[in-house]
């Protein structure tokens, strides 16, 4: 599945989302290596499963982008 932020989560194939509960970060790991592991598990960050739940993730403009965003919150992290 290709990485987008216009995922319309009605239409999506529940089959190919992966669960964030699985997700499992080396807490110990240098904050750009635990961005790497987290894409890696999650696959497409834009949208996933949390248990019964399809998340799909948007954003507005902004002169940050969502990876500067995520960056930040993983660094902020432990």
């Amino acid at each position: 599945m290709a990485m987008s932020g216009n995922v319309d989560i009605t239409k999506v194939d529940r089959t190919t989302l992966r669960d964030i509960n699985s997700v499992h970060i080396d807490m110990s790991l240098p904050c750009e290596q635990r961005m790497k592991s987290f894409v890696e598990q999650i696959g497409n960050p834009y949208c996933y499963t949390d248990g019964e739940l399809v998340i799909g993730i948007g954003y507005a403009e902004s002169e940050m982008s969502l990876n500067d965003k995520l960056a930040i919150y993983a660094c902020g992290l432990g």
